[in-house]
């Protein structure tokens, strides 16, 4: 028999010097004559504990027990047992003698007693921590009695281990045996090692070894009577020294007391039931056990249960005992929402519960779920990460951000929700600082060319504020090729108020990025044409503009003057009053946690909201309460621009967004969006905006052609409207007629035509036609002569071709 339990002991382990662990520091009180001690794995240097029992006789009890204790706790598995990890038994010699131990590794844990003085608890919190830790010995003394008919034989406060989640656990199987029920005239002792149990914790029927009463008793006789005595105690926080102590009832809970008593009455086979005592007991229902139960069965709850529990459960973790929430519920709610049975108010709770921890715990214990839940599809999980980025935002690493959560957020910006769209565009003012170049030049400036012609127009707004806040992480040339393209031919001619003003807000917040020539020639003739917009915020906001750039402008002109050398012309030049900090407005929207400000008209000039919103679509997740723009203008009835179909993102397509994407960038080839007919005013105002830009090609056919690269102005050049060109046309064919009929056309001949037809010579006017100057051009057919014969009275030429055609034909034909 020695043998034996000597082989299933020693049998994962060969020795102290194969010993895979490093023993440390031991605790001061351990379970009978083992010592418990700290300790790694050699491998990955994670922790244990370690449990050693030595003797100097191979045939000693206590090593014939600890064998025993070994191999129970290697065969039996159980969520409130502990753990067994390793386990050997090696000879050593000590200087005098031979000496024999029985190593035992198992999950790390502490004494209970020595964790209940460091979590210090009182109160209501220590009784529901009490009542928990309860519940699970219960359960794990339960199990042995009513489902493996075994009998603990020794169960009190030493006999009980705490894991580092707070969970108590039984171990110290030393005396733990079969309960031999069916061979009730037996004498022979049942448990064997029933000496190494103390007088106090023993029933008085095992103070007698009257098995015979034992055998006819219960299973969970005796272990009723062990459950009573560690609630003595637990309760009075003192070890117990003899029997009658147990009648001291002052310090036990009154609603536990009907319990104790039973479990601790003279008659065994009237003892409470463990498993009675979980399921009748008014003690263990209080706020703590109910919402750790929960949790553990989480995955049997349906959706309307588990959304009313994690909507409570922020607001009920505050009334929990703090050690508990951090160290038990919060890994319970990370791995409910890593293995997707926890919906999305789980994130909200567990990120309020990870604000407790240190930054460098919640690095280490929150933050690694919510990155792996970027991966998730589940739109309310990502709706939910998006509204509580300014919690965890600034934790992400560079690298992260870049290669594991921003290729799942960059899909929020084509999605069908509005409200979705809307979310991901804020998220990038905190996701963007940490991107690399590669990225931001080749994949997000490329959703954000999309979002400025969103069918949304608060989407629009928002995305120029963005593109305005993070300017600064742009490179030079990415902030030449996008800024004035974005604000100016964009922002500017929006049909939506408050994008107009987004854009000459976001023009003042950029001002120094731009240099002298294109603040004369393409921001301020932009601005000056909103001095006359319909709406009374665009034109503050326009007004206040000029001034600024005007300043820009006198201060270089001071500086050429006097010859100081060149300056930032924009610096300490004031902005716009309540524009200070345009990165300040995106943050105070983020921190409202996704919920949608109420707008009743638009921000005035000296208000520090600029991320606004408006309802989304049909097709929107959420509603947004509606934006009313302060204008004569009702800007629900104006039509909404539609994307172009040539924007396709600046730079190289790298990340391949669209399938037929060309080389070309978004706002370097920026056409004039194609919108219904605007209103009356605002299409003066867009008319007037087209004029500084539109110059005749008299004037710079001459002139050597830039660059794509070097101009960018040109290349989003728009074509001179018909509106413009037609009265240019007529005027200057009236004052033609004065001119000699030799030379009519002459002096107002056009440019070469850029289409392959060769251009036309009409004869010249007669005087008494004074609309033939304006005549339009003859269509451009092979009927040449026809055109040409008009006006001098020519004769018609003879149809030579045709008659040969025909001639040929009928020849042909007779033939």
């Amino acid at each position: 028999m020695f043998k034996f339990l000597k082989g299933v002991v020693a049998g994962s382990g060969a020795g102290v010097k194969d010993f895979p662990y490093n023993i440390g520091e031991p605790f001061s009180s351990a379970w009978g004559s083992w010592t418990h001690c700290r300790g790694t794995s050699k491998d990955d240097g994670s922790p244990v504990s370690i449990f050693s029992l030595s003797g100097s006789n191979p045939q000693d009890g206590h090593l014939a027990a600890g064998r025993n204790g070994v191999k129970r706790l290697r065969t039996v598995r159980h969520p409130n047992i502990l753990s067994f990890l390793h386990s050997t038994e090696a000879e050593t010699f000590d200087g005098t003698s031979n000496k024999h131990t029985i190593y035992l590794v198992t999950e790390p844990v502490m004494p209970l007693a020595q964790k209940i003085k460091e979590l210090g608890l009182e109160g209501t919190q220590r009784n529901e921590y009490f009542a928990w830790g309860l519940h699970q010995i219960a359960k794990a003394v339960s199990f042995l009695n009513n489902d493996c008919k075994l009998v603990h034989g020794n169960v009190c406060v030493a006999s009980v281990v705490v894991t580092q989640t707070l969970d108590w656990k039984l171990h110290a199987f030393d005396v733990l045996t079969e309960f031999d029920g069916q061979n009730e005239a037996s004498t022979v002792p049942m448990l064997q090692f029933e000496w190494l149990v103390g007088s106090q914790y023993k029933s008085q029927e095992l103070r007698k070894s009257d098995w015979s009463t034992i055998r006819k008793s219960p299973p969970w006789a005796i272990d009723s009577w062990g459950l009573g005595c560690l609630i003595y105690e637990l309760f009075s926080g003192t070890r117990l020294t003899k029997c009658e102590e147990l009648g001291n009832t002052a310090s036990i809970p009154k609603s536990l007391l009907p319990d104790y008593q039973t479990l601790l009455t003279v008659n065994p086979s009237r003892r409470l039931n463990s498993s009675k005592l979980i399921e009748n007991s008014e003690y263990f229902h209080n706020k703590l056990v109910e919402t750790i139960k929960f949790m553990e069965v989480l995955t049997l709850k349906d959706s309307v249960e588990k959304d009313a529990f994690f909507r409570k459960l922020p607001t009920l973790a505050e009334q929990l005992p703090r050690q508990i929430v951090l160290k038990k519920l919060v890994p319970l709610l990370a791995s409910a929402l890593e293995f997707g049975s926890a919906s999305a108010p789980a994130l909200t709770a567990i990120l309020k519960m990870g604000s407790w921890f240190s930054m460098e715990e919640f690095n280490e214990k929150v933050l690694p779920t919510v990155v792996k839940l970027y991966a998730s599809t589940d739109r309310g999980i990502r709706i939910s990460l998006l509204q509580h980025i300014d919690q965890y935002g600034e934790s992400l690493s560079a690298q992260v951000v870049d290669e594991q959560i921003f290729p799942h957020v960059a899909t929020g910006f084509s999605d069908l929700s509005g409200f979705l769209r809307e979310l991901t565009l804020k998220s990038m003012l905190i996701l963007a600082p940490k991107l690399s170049q590669r990225t931001i030049s080749g994949t997000l400036l490329k959703y954000l060319s999309k979002l400025q012609v969103d069918e949304e127009p608060a989407i629009r707004a928002n995305t120029t504020i963005l593109l305005g806040n993070i300017a600064s992480y742009f490179n030079e040339g990415t902030r030449k090729r996008v800024l004035i393209n974005a604000f100016t031919v964009r922002a500017l001619r929006d049909t939506f108020a408050p994008a107009r003003a987004a854009g000459v807000m976001a023009l003042c917040s950029t001002s120094s990025y731009y240099d002298m020539t294109e603040i004369a020639t393409r921001i301020l003739p932009n601005i000056v044409v909103l001095t006359i917009d319909p709406d009374g915020d665009v034109r503050t906001k326009a007004f206040l503009a000029i001034d600024q750039f005007l300043g820009i402008a006198r201060q270089n002109h001071e500086q050429i003057t006097t010859g100081e050398p060149a300056e930032s012309v924009s610096a300490g030049l004031p902005g716009l009053p309540g524009n200070a900090s345009l990165l300040g407005w995106a943050m105070s929207s983020l921190v409202s946690k996704g919920k949608v400000p109420e707008h009743h008209g638009v921000a005035s000039a000296n208000e520090n909201s600029t991320l606004v919103s408006v309802p989304p679509s049909s097709s929107s997740a959420a509603s947004i309460a509606p934006v009313q723009a302060s204008s004569s203008m009702d800007t629900a009835d104006q039509p909404v621009p539609s994307s172009p179909t040539s924007t396709d993102g600046w730079g190289e397509i790298e990340n391949g967004i669209h399938e037929e994407a060309d080389d070309k960038d978004a706002w370097d080839d920026l056409q004039p969006l194609e919108e219904h007919k605007p209103s009356p005013a605002l299409a003066n105002i867009q008319a007037a905006q087209r004029r500084p830009v539109v110059q005749p090609k008299q004037q710079v056919s001459n002139l050597p052609k830039p660059s794509k690269e070097d101009d960018l102005w040109d290349a989003i050049e728009s074509p001179a409207p018909r509106s413009l060109s037609r009265p240019q046309t007529a005027k200057i064919s009236t004052t033609s007629t004065a001119l000699g009929d030799d030379d009519l056309w002459g002096s107002i001949a056009a440019p070469v035509p850029k289409s392959a037809s060769k251009p036309l010579r009409p004869a010249a006017t007669n005087n008494d036609d004074p609309w033939a100057a304006i005549a339009a051009p003859p269509p451009t057919t092979k009927a040449k002569p026809l055109s040409l014969g008009r006006g001098r009275g020519a004769k018609p030429a003879p149809a030579k071709l045709g008659a040969q055609r025909i001639n040929r034909t009928a020849s042909s034909g007779g033939l």
